[in-house]
C-alpha cells in the first residue's frame, strides 16, 4: 500500500496544499527536460508515457480510494497525465509548455464542459478521467493557438 500511495501522491506531492498545481509544475519541468534531448524529442515517446502514467494512475486511484476516500486531493497523478495529455504532439516551446499548464490547471480546477461529469465514473477510472479530459480540451486550444500563431503571429 505505501508503493501505491507513494505513486498517487507522486512522492508525496500530494500532501502539500495546491499538490494538483505543483504536480502539474513538475510534470512541466519533465515535459521541458525531455525537449531538450534530441533522441527524446519524438512525441511518440511522449504518447507512450501518457499512457502508461493514466493506466497507473487508474490502478492506484482503485489501491488508495478505501484508504484516502473517493477522489482524494492527495491523488495527484492524475494532474501528472493530464498536464502529460495537454502537450502531447504540441511543438517543444516554452511559451507553449507555460500556456498549457494554465490552461490544464484552468480545466481542471473550473470542470467546464463535461470534465466534472467524468468524476461520476467512480474509482480510479472517475479519478484519472476528469483530467484527461481537461487535458485534452488544453490540448485543442493549444492547436488553435499555434495555427492562430502561425497564419498572424509568425511573420
Amino acid at each position: 500500500m505505501f508503493l501505491n500511495k507513494t505513486i498517487a501522491s507522486i512522492f508525496g506531492i500530494g500532501f502539500l496544499k495546491g499538490g494538483g498545481t505543483y504536480a502539474a509544475i513538475v510534470t512541466c519541468g519533465f515535459i521541458w527536460l525531455l525537449w531538450q534531448s534530441p533522441s527524446l524529442q519524438n512525441p511518440w515517446y511522449l504518447l507512450a508515457i501518457t499512457i502508461f502514467i493514466t493506466a497507473l494512475g487508474v490502478f492506484v486511484g482503485n489501491k488508495v480510494e478505501p484508504d484516502w476516500g473517493e477522489d482524494s486531493s492527495r491523488v495527484v497523478i492524475d494532474e501528472v497525465a493530464g498536464m502529460l495529455i495537454a502537450m502531447l504532439f504540441i511543438p517543444a516551446n516554452l511559451y507553449f509548455l507555460l500556456a498549457g499548464l494554465v490552461l490544464f490547471r484552468f480545466f481542471d480546477i473550473v470542470k467546464p464542459l463535461g470534465v466534472r461529469k467524468m468524476e461520476d465514473l467512480g474509482g480510479g477510472l472517475g479519478v484519472m478521467m476528469d483530467d484527461v479530459l481537461a487535458g485534452v480540451y488544453s490540448n485543442i486550444l493549444l492547436w488553435v493557438g499555434y495555427f492562430v500563431w502561425i497564419k498572424f503571429g509568425a511573420h
